[in-house]
This record gives C-alpha cells, sequence and structure tokens, in this order.
C-alpha cells in the first residue's frame, strides 16, 4: 500500500454525499426492516413497484413507512431529516475540530453530554449515556475527570451491536494513507460505549476509509484494513466470509443464514453485508445501497456507510439522488439544527489538513 496520499477535497465531498444519499435511502425502511425482515422489504417495494430498489423508496399510505419515514419517501424529500447516523459523523468532524490527534474518550464523552441530546440515542449509545448521567462528577462537562472509570460505560449489553461501526467514517476520511492514525482515533470514540467486536467493527470501517485513496481497488482496501482486526475475531472472519461470496441472490442467503440468530443492529451481520456491497457492487453506486438496503437488517447504517466509502472512492452518484435533499443535513445536536453538504466538506478537509501537519 502507498503511505501517502493527497488530501482530496473531491473524494470528501463525494463521501459526504454518498453518507448522505445512503442514509436517506435506508431511513423510511429502517423499522419495517426491523418489524418484518428482508420478505417484508420485498413485499412493501414490489407492491410499490420499487423492486429492485434504484431510487428513494415510494410512500405507501398506512403503512409503517408513513408513520416513520414519510419526509425520507420519493416526491416529499426536501432536505435530509435529522438521524443518529448522521448526527455521528457531525459529532465526529466536531471532536476533531476541537481536539485533532489529542481527542481522548474523556472528551467523547463530555461532547455527548455537552451536545448530543440523549433521545437521539440508541441502544450501546443510550446505555453509556445513561451510566454517564448516573455516574460523573457534577464539574465533568466543564473540564473536571468523570469522578469514575469510563470503561465501565461499555459495560452493557449492546456492547457488539453496531453503534460504534455508525460512528466510523470519517475518522477514515481524514486520514488518507494512514489508516493505523484511523484506527487509533476511532478507537478512543468507540470505547466509550462497545467492546470487542462492536469496536473492530468501526476500526475495519475507519481504516477501509483510510486505505480507499491509496490503493488500487476496494477489494485492496479491504484486504489492508484486514490486517488491523484480531485475525481469530469474528469481525475479521465476518469480513473474509461477505468478501468471497459472490453478487447473487444464493450468495445473499448464505450471509443471511449464517448470522440468522443475530440483532437485526448487531455488528457482525451488519459489518458483513457492508463488505459484500462494496466488495461486489463498487462500480454502480445505485445498485450498492439498493442492493444493500433490499438485504435489510439495519438499512439506513449500511446504506450510509456503504454510501460514505463508495463515495470515498469516487463513485458517481447520479442527481437523481442529490437533487432531492438540496444539499441541506437536518441534525439533532445542540445549537445545531441543520448544515449544509459543501460547508462540512470543507470543514472535514481542513481537519485532514490538520491531522497531516
Amino acid at each position: 500500500m502507498n503511505t501517502t496520499a493527497n488530501i482530496d477535497a473531491a473524494r470528501i465531498h463525494n463521501a459526504w454525499t454518498g453518507r448522505v444519499t445512503g442514509c436517506l435511502l435506508g431511513k423510511p425502511l429502517e423499522v419495517l426492516s426491523f418489524q418484518e425482515g428482508r420478505a417484508g422489504l420485498r413485499r412493501y417495494l414490489e407492491a410499490a413497484g420499487a423492486w429492485p430498489l434504484r431510487d428513494y423508496a415510494p410512500l405507501t399510505p398506512g403503512t409503517v413507512v408513513e408513520r416513520v419515514g414519510k419526509t425520507c419517501c420519493k416526491g416529499r424529500i426536501e432536505r435530509f431529516e435529522p438521524d443518529d447516523d448522521i448526527n455521528y459523523t457531525v459529532m465526529a468532524l466536531l471532536l476533531l475540530e476541537r481536539h485533532g490527534a489529542e481527542l481522548t474518550t474523556e472528551d467523547v464523552a463530555r461532547a455527548w453530554l455537552n451536545d448530543l441530546p440523549a433521545g437521539t440515542t440508541w441502544t450501546a449509545e443510550r446505555a453509556a449515556y445513561r451510566t454517564l448521567l448516573g455516574r460523573i462528577d457534577d464539574e465533568f462537562v466543564n473540564g473536571a475527570p468523570p469522578g469514575f472509570e469510563l470503561a465501565e460505560c461499555a459495560d452493557n449489553d449492546c456492547n457488539d451491536w453496531i453503534g460504534a461501526q455508525i460512528r466510523a467514517d470519517l475518522y477514515g476520511w481524514v486520514c488518507p494513507g494512514r489508516p493505523a492514525l484511523a484506527v487509533d482515533l476511532v478507537g478512543r470514540d468507540a470505547r466509550l460505549s462497545h467492546r470487542g467486536d462492536g469496536v473492530l467493527g468501526a476500526v475495519f470501517v475507519a481504516a477501509l476509509g483510510a486505505a480507499i485513496p491509496v490503493t488500487e481497488d476496494i477489494r485492496a482496501a479491504i484486504d489492508v484494513a484486514l490486517d488491523f482486526l484480531p485475525p481469530a475475531s469474528a469481525a475479521a472472519d465476518a469480513v473474509r466470509f461477505a468478501a468471497a461470496l459472490d453478487d447473487d441472490e444464493a450468495s445473499l442467503e448464505l450471509l443471511h443464514g449464517r448470522y440468522a440468530g443475530l440483532s437485526p443492529v448487531h455488528t457482525l451481520n451488519n459489518l458483513a453485508l457492508v463488505v459484500w456491497a462494496v466488495a461486489n457492487f463498487a462500480d454502480d453506486f445505485s445498485v450498492a445501497i439498493g442492493n444493500a438496503v433490499m438485504a435489510g437488517w439495519d438499512t439506513d447504517s449500511n446504506g450510509a456507510t456503504i454510501g460514505g466509502l463508495l463515495g470515498l472512492a469516487g463513485a458517481s452518484i447520479d442527481g437523481h439522488w442529490t437533487i432531492p435533499w438540496q444539499g441541506r443535513i437536518g441534525v439533532a445536536i445542540a445549537g445545531i439544527a441543520e448544515v449544509s453538504i459543501d460547508d462540512v466538506a470543507e470543514r472535514t478537509l481542513a481537519v485532514a489538513h490538520k491531522l497531516r501537519g
């Protein structure tokens, strides 16, 4: 692997565009996926004339999609509506703007308490947040020590689920050619709420993002990122298994069969799905995010991660994906209701230069 890379403004802008687009595609279908699985997704999309999925999901009145995702459906999108996946990408940007390479897990915890509404957190993050509120010294938010071991925040039943993985992308974007630095930074974030494979999913995504600009193709970048996982770990096994699958329905059945017993928001099944999609459909952005969302599990998280990685790799993103949300990104962070794609891309570029020194 070439260890040097130019910090490319176009790549970073395209990564943001791909991540927001993929998240928006999966967002209205997430609860449907959790409740009815892949079969329910197929029934809904076929009935709406949208199988295979190559554009934003149509709205069918009277369904769970209308209840939870009306403003994210085709013909009704005016901007990207706030979502935890993109909240965390903006949070990573804020953290690196404030702390750069000196970022610590304490910084992440303090930023959550000061900037991240508790109601926007889920599973492991909400459990970690609850522990913070119950255990911290009152002055922690103002810079004092936490008053307890922050590692206790990761002592929760969801610490190997997908939450840390969805917080990982930007750490790779800002470290082109330096996956070790990306892994170090994302680990400081991930360990607040996760352990084991929960952290390793984040490590892989960040390392893959850092490797993409300096490798010949996605599969070569996957090999680089895989070296940052313990070979005997379940996360490494998931990557190897998924990367060896073909791009057909039979392979997707094998993937679902292997992880049938896991939560739809576990790290391992969703990590494997991300790898399957980017390895097999890197030459077609719409097919990659569409097939991944159709495959179920955590539809918006996987769409976001895949979209960001392929955007970073230079994928062409058609205007039918970008025109509806007009570069407007809604967020739910203290004092910030909306950011623009141009602003966050420019700021991410500045962080990348700051880290390069």
